[in-house]
């Protein structure tokens, strides 16, 4: 009777301090952090050291203790910035006709091997979807030898609707464009084209543009395979490029997804490039703030939030505006994280565990931060509960569903059911796999290693609402993923915000307080 009365005790107590975390917290965070000030929170730029100091000084403000490196709340990432000088060239012969192709317009793309030139010529050979997954008996790259060549591919991966190939509708983690690229590198091919489709991106070219700017990258250890150039092309330049061999992007896509698919030189089609890069090394961080459990054994272990600090700064201009703010992608996620570790901070008694609060970097050029994080945790990985990753929020009200990407991995999932049910939200699944948001958001890097993870987001379904508020606003917004537009408004709804990051805190506290930290995941 006595335990019953102190779980109906703690349980309110905790209520009322949830109930703490308000929407009016989030949004000067989301104002500071995407104002003109930061200059788009570029990741080496003046504007990202800013936002790492602005958010470094409210984890000690709410009293967390430093977790990065000597005794700082900054972990040291390094990194390289590789940016394409003016003049660069792209073309591709064959039979005496030449392609010229124009930067931004055409491609974009970047070097891995961090050398300040880069200089090719070489037979192009079509790769399909450049996958090698022995699982799925499957093999783009039999029977034929890549290396010195340039590899031309679409990104994604053969569509399916059997759950044991490629899993599906969901796409896997051989879908990913980074992946594209590392196999290519593997096989020992000089350069990759992945020829752009909205329907095998899931966007379209205007945010690839966008990323034609310096490209921050793990610096390249020494005999690791890299590729000279690694770029896209639109769908019409990459039309040109097949077209040179008498294909169609069409065949070659619906010959790409044909099991038995082997790859196929282009015809006599040779692809030539002529490059300069820009290369400095940079010196970013991730921000580390934490809170000690209440139990002596288990403060060991932990419970890590993650949100990026980072966006893409200044770059082309859009309609006379190049700072990118990322107001929603992703200082709303920052906004979270901020008022969560004050809230978990101020709590007594706290959870069992402790509570990390991490701000990752550089999660626009491939997820950099927190997979530095994750391959250099300042505590062992065995000891970490769980990751629960925020990233972008509706400034549009509170809603009655989420979508949490990859939380029915984990061994808890009856529990993460639990707490939303509590706080009114109808689980969802992903609305559209096919486009792999579990392997294009940070929880990613965690789970990739066997740490439990997954990002909780907002559903569409808002509350008092018509059946297509979100369609609505959508199209009155219009789209403001990586462009300029993405800036904070005085007139946004931080209600939504506040649901979720009571959602959020309520669920990592009950993780923190679990009796056995949970079994590892499989991420693939």
């Amino acid at each position: 009777m006595k335990s019953a009365i102190l779980l109906l005790a703690a349980t309110a107590t905790l209520s009322a301090q949830i109930d703490r975390l308000e929407g009016e917290r989030i949004r000067p965070h989301v104002k500071f952090l995407s104002s003109d000030l930061l200059e788009g929170r570029g990741v080496g730029a003046r504007g990202g050291q800013l936002a790492t100091e602005y958010i470094a000084a409210q984890f000690a403000a709410a009293g967390l203790k430093p977790g990065g490196d000597n005794g700082t709340y900054f972990q040291r990432v390094p990194l390289r910035s590789v940016e394409v000088q003016p003049g660069g060239a792209l073309t591709a012969t064959a039979a005496g006709k030449t392609i010229q192709f124009r930067w931004l317009d055409d491609f974009v793309a970047t070097s891995h091997t961090q050398e300040p030139t880069g200089d090719f010529s070489a037979e192009a050979v079509f790769v399909g979807h450049g996958i090698v997954a022995p699982e799925y008996q499957w093999n783009d790259y039999q029977g034929i030898d890549v290396k010195g060549k340039v590899v031309v591919l679409f990104t994604n991966e053969p569509p399916s609707d059997d759950p044991n190939f490629f899993k599906g509708k969901a796409l896997t983690c051989y879908g990913r464009w980074t992946y594209k690229y590392e196999e290519a590198a593997r096989q020992g091919a000089v350069a990759a084209i992945i020829i752009h489709t909205t329907p095998t991106a899931s966007y379209g070219w205007q945010v690839l543009r966008a990323n034609g700017r310096p490209q921050p990258q793990v610096r390249r250890a020494a005999g690791q395979p890299a590729l000279t150039l690694a770029a896209w092309v639109t769908t019409d330049a990459g039309a040109q490029l097949l077209g040179l061999a008498g294909k169609t992007v069409e065949e070659m896509l619906e010959a790409a997804n044909k099991r038995g698919f082997r790859a196929t030189p282009l015809g006599k089609v040779r692809v030539q490039g002529k490059f300069g890069f820009n290369l400095h090394d940079i010196e970013t961080a991730n921000v580390v703030g934490i809170v000690p459990g209440s139990d002596p054994k288990l403060t060991s272990e932990a419970v890590i939030y993650s949100a990026h600090w980072d966006h893409l700064g200044i770059g082309e201009p859009v309609k006379g505006d190049a700072i990118y703010n990322g107001a929603i992608d992703n200082a709303s996620g920052c906004g979270l994280l901020i008022e969560m570790a004050r809230a978990w901070s101020s709590m007594e008694p706290k959870p069992l565990r402790s509570g990390w609060f991490v701000a990752v970097a550089a999660e626009e050029s491939g997820l950099l931060g927190s997979r530095y994080f994750a391959d250099h945790p300042p505590l062992p990985a065995a000891q970490i509960a769980a990751n629960l990753n925020f990233d972008s929020f509706s400034p549009y009200g509170r809603v009655q569903d989420a979508v949490l990407t990859g939380a029915d991995r984990t061994s808890f999932f009856p529990l993460v059911r639990s707490v939303a049910q509590r706080h009114g939200l109808t689980l969802k699944a992903d609305s559209h796999p096919e486009s792999g948001g579990y392997y294009r958001s940070d929880h990613y890097s965690f789970a990739s290693t066997g740490i439990p993870a997954f990002s909780i987001n907002m559903g569409s379904e808002y509350i008092g609402r018509p059946a297509d508020y979100a369609k609505q606003m959508a199209q009155s917004e219009g789209s403001t993923y990586h462009q300029p537009s993405d800036q904070y408004k005085a007139t946004w709804d931080f209600s939504g915000m506040e649901q979720f990051a009571r959602f959020g805190l309520a669920l990592g506290i009950e993780i923190g307080n679990l009796e056995k930290i949970p079994e590892r995941v499989d991420s693939k």
